[in-house]
């Protein structure tokens, strides 16, 4: 089966979830012997090298940069535009797209007769760092995806209900997937951040509005701790919002901002964190609190659905927006630290036995109609 998928920035990078499950597919499904293309972004990636402008293969996946517009609410639009044609020159079997925005020129792809499947990572016309333009724009790649993709998968069970009460369409669950981890000692972030095995209460996600770092700062500048506050990851069309983050950390010394993070220092940040934090109002499924599951971190997130049925009782939650309750169930683990390990240990197991690729990969091929 000749398989297209458009929507993520750079295959193969971490930039954000969407990334990490394009990367994950297309591998897997190359290695079922699925012939699959990734449009992706050109332009710079997050740490503002430049991608490559030319295809390439990674991993048994052929990539294929595609015209982008750098400019703030440009790139997504021309990227999902350029790489739909680009995609009906190639005419695959199907065109996978991922994220709302990029299903805006949907249409075009069923014009030309190729079946369309469309992956709802979140709404993210609810996301706080859009203006009223571009959430305009990507309700209508909502509709675009819910009126006219031949299959639309959606990563949460509430999504699933507003698709059914708003369009009227129902919806296929699938959820994302995740890979067992093994713990790594710490010596990248000892060197780097002068960071050891339970020193530290980790945020690790893009720096946005609605993930709600500043809260987590704000709960824990009022605890009563020589642990430190790790706040992981890069901004994405968000440097105000950055600045303001700088200047709530500025205030404490415990608190360190990484930058985005790969390779090594991510997994040891995992690995060696005292608890992980997402305090989100809006998320899709995210794969950092997959992640941070799978390294046997006790997680602790706000107590949207998105969230909680992920971590499935394995966490804790606070209300959602709630600073004192967050900085209420932080003073509980930390004062509780053998509670803690158990809800760890309870975490990776469940990351192990409820979200394994197989079964995500083989749910998908049979949206998509090919053999396995």
């Amino acid at each position: 089966m000749r398989i297209a998928m458009i929507g993520q920035k750079r295959t193969g990078s971490r930039e954000g979830g969407v990334e990490v499950v394009v990367t994950e597919l297309a591998r897997r499904m190359a290695v079922l012997g699925h012939e699959v293309t990734c449009y992706d972004r050109s332009g710079t990636d997050v740490n503002g090298r430049p991608a490559p402008s030319e295809p390439y293969e990674l991993d048994g996946v052929r990539v294929v940069p595609v015209r982008t517009i750098d400019a703030k609410g440009m790139a997504a639009l021309s990227s999902s535009y350029f790489a739909t044609l680009a995609a009906i020159k190639d005419h695959p079997d199907v065109i996978h797209y991922h994220a709302e925005g990029p299903c805006v020129p949907l249409p075009l792809a069923r014009r030309a007769g190729i079946r369309t499947v469309s992956t709802i990572h979140g709404l993210d016309w609810q996301r706080a760092k859009w203006g009223k333009l571009a959430s305009a724009y990507i309700k209508m790649g909502e509709r675009n995806a819910a009126r006219r993709a031949d299959e639309v998968i959606v990563l949460s069970r509430s999504a699933q209900s507003y698709f059914r009460e708003v369009y009227g369409r129902e919806t296929r669950f699938i959820p994302n997937g995740i890979e067992p981890k093994e713990p790594r000692p710490a010596r990248v972030i000892a060197e780097r951040w002068g960071l050891s095995r339970g020193s530290y209460v980790l945020f690790l996600g893009r720096i946005v509005p609605e993930k709600r770092p500043e809260l987590l700062i704000k709960a824990f500048r009022g605890l009563d701790t020589d642990k430190r506050l790790v706040i992981a990851g890069g901004s994405s069309d968000t440097s105000e919002y950055l600045d303001e983050i700088e200047r709530l950390a500025a205030g404490d010394p415990r608190i360190i901002l990484t930058g985005f993070v790969q390779g090594e220092a991510l997994e040891e940040l995992y690995s060696n964190a005292y608890c992980y934090v997402l305090p989100s109002d809006v998320e899709g499924m995210p794969m950092s609190l997959l992640e941070a599951m799978a390294y046997g971190r006790c997680c602790v997130t706000s107590d949207i659905p998105e969230c909680a049925d992920v971590t499935g009782g394995t966490g804790i939650t606070f209300p959602k927006g709630d600073a004192e309750g967050l900085r209420g169930v932080l003073a509980f683990l930390l004062a509780n630290p053998e509670e803690t390990e158990v809800k760890g240990d309870s975490a990776r197991m469940r990351a192990r036995e409820s979200f394994g690729w197989d079964n995500v990969v083989r749910w998908t091929l049979e949206l998509y109609g090919g053999d396995q």
